[in-house]
């Protein structure tokens, strides 16, 4: 018997393909980045050719370091950047264009003409979704306008999908027989499935203007969708997850009320709500947590942050204040406090709980005393922040606050920002030992889909504690820097 399973971990800023043993230990990893195409402001895109070849290095790479060959893994889990959309021809496997990145701005326009009088929340009742540049079906319009493909939709002749959809159909056969899917949860991200029925939505198609001939087929995010070829040849692609449910489910959030917290390029908090969606009133998005074949759905209320590792990204790059990201808590340890500087980081708006395309980015509170440190600071205190602000959103439509928050990602190796948001937030926040839980939820979900564990309670006694942050900032302190960051934050919406 095949004693491994994989995952394939396609991210906004790299791929990676991770090889797990039963006890949920990490065996391999190979990751390569992959470029970030900006051809005009607020505009993002991604070479899907190059993210397809990159999957295909990463796979080898760790079968190498690992010494293991396809035949050693029992099945593999797919994960991906959420929204982020390709659109190819059926007959030939080449994209029409760039793929469109989750964070891209261009359908502004477009999003406010298709709300109309009705207003951004024309379809949250049915996708659970309010019309905005983050999702996948306005991208896809945007395509057809642009490039005059209706016909070609029309005709059958593309395919239309998010990351998720382009990686499948390439692994398991590409233009001789690959399978065009989506998972429950990557189309509830598209602004056109229903979340009730968890199918397409036929008259939210036609209102966007984007022909269904072109779309996947929606599966169960666990449960097996097909056998890979090539690469891995006959290991069967078990589940297909987008990042952030994959990320709820590495952290073993399987019960009503879990919640976890991932810091990333953006930060997206996801809190489990049970088999029955919850209607969000405080700018929240409703989604799809994770299916089972053959089990009911399970729902989960979504907090999305656009940016947050990205803007140590962007202080790097753009700014070239360090050398390597790690060096940003030297810098903000430097200094006392923020020296009431505030960095409101909208490059792409603000998501929720705001949803304001239009905002922008802004620093506040400089004066002749503000130095590095304190702009650094104050980029890491963003993130906290804005993950209070979900948290407070989250709690005013669920009505049950948190009594402690599991994160993972890759800002969590910033002790200083931990220890932030637990004295932000009031409450323990704890990070799992293995912390790119992304991976291995998409792991966790394959392996439930072939047998290699048998149940979600053996899933949940492999989750283990790494570290804990405890709250130790007197109420009255967390309140005011709060208040002053919501200042900052009326700045940025009242800039256009």
């Amino acid at each position: 018997m095949a004693d491994y399973v994989g995952a394939i971990d396609q991210g906004t800023t790299s791929t990676r393909f991770m090889i797990f043993d039963v006890g949920g230990n990490v065996v391999a990893v190979d990751q390569r980045e992959h470029t970030q195409i900006l051809p005009e402001p607020g505009w993002v895109e991604h070479d899907p050719i190059e993210i397809w070849s990159n999957t295909v290095s990463v796979i080898e790479g760790a079968l190498a370091k690992a010494g293991l060959g396809s035949s050693d893994l029992l099945g593999i889990g797919l994960t991906n950047q959420r929204e982020t959309t390709v659109v190819w021809e059926r007959s030939t496997g080449r994209p029409v264009a760039n793929a469109i990145v989750w964070q891209d701005t261009r359908t502004s326009k477009l999003c406010s003409d298709l709300a109309g009088e009705e207003g951004p929340d024309r379809y949250r009742g049915r996708t659970g979704l309010p019309l905005a540049t983050y999702f996948s079906g306005p991208k896809f319009r945007w395509l057809l306008d642009e490039l005059d493909l209706h016909d070609s939709a029309e005709r059958g002749d593309l395919a239309f999908g998010t990351i998720d959809s382009w990686v499948a159909w390439n692994l398991t056969g590409g233009i001789t027989g690959g399978q065009h899917v989506t998972d429950v949860t990557n189309a509830s991200r598209t602004l056109l499935m229903d979340l009730g029925t968890t199918s397409w939505d036929a008259d939210i198609a036609l209102d966007m203007g984007v022909p269904t001939t072109a779309f996947p087929e929606i599966v169960p995010s666990i449960g097996e969708i097909g056998r890979c070829v090539g690469v891995l040849d006959g290991v069967p692609l078990a589940a297909i997850l987008g990042d952030q449910h994959a990320a709820l489910f590495g952290q073993v959030c399987f019960e009503p009320g879990d919640a976890k917290n991932t810091y990333g390029t953006g930060n997206f908090m996801l809190l489990n709500t049970g088999t029955e969606p919850v209607a969000s009133e405080a700018g929240l998005l409703t989604t799809v947590a994770y299916q089972r074949l053959g089990e009911p759905t399970v729902y989960a209320l979504e907090g999305s942050v656009a940016v947050t590792g990205s803007l140590v990204q962007w202080l790097r790059d753009n700014m070239r204040m360090f050398d390597d990201a790690a060096e940003v808590e030297g810098l903000a340890l430097s200094v006392e406090d923020n020296g009431d500087v505030y960095f409101v980081p909208a490059f792409s708006g603000l998501f929720a709980p705001h949803w304001r395309p239009d905002a922008r980015g802004v620093i506040t509170g400089l004066t002749r005393f503000a130095n590095r440190g304190h702009v650094a600071r104050a980029a890491l205190e963003s993130a906290a922040f804005q993950t209070k602000d979900v948290l407070d959103a989250m709690v005013a439509d669920s009505g049950v606050a948190l009594a402690e928050l599991r994160v993972d990602g890759a800002m969590t190796a910033n002790d200083f920002l931990m220890q932030f948001q637990a004295d932000m937030l009031g409450v323990d926040v704890i990070r799992p030992r293995i912390t790119e839980t992304t991976a291995l939820g998409a792991a966790y979900a394959a392996g439930l889909a072939v047998g290699f564990w048998s149940d979600l309670d053996e899933l949940t006694g492999l989750w283990s504690e790494d570290s804990r942050w405890s709250p130790n900032m007197v109420p009255d302190e967390r309140e005011r820097l709060h208040l002053r960051w919501s200042q900052a934050v009326e700045r940025s919406l009242d800039w256009v």
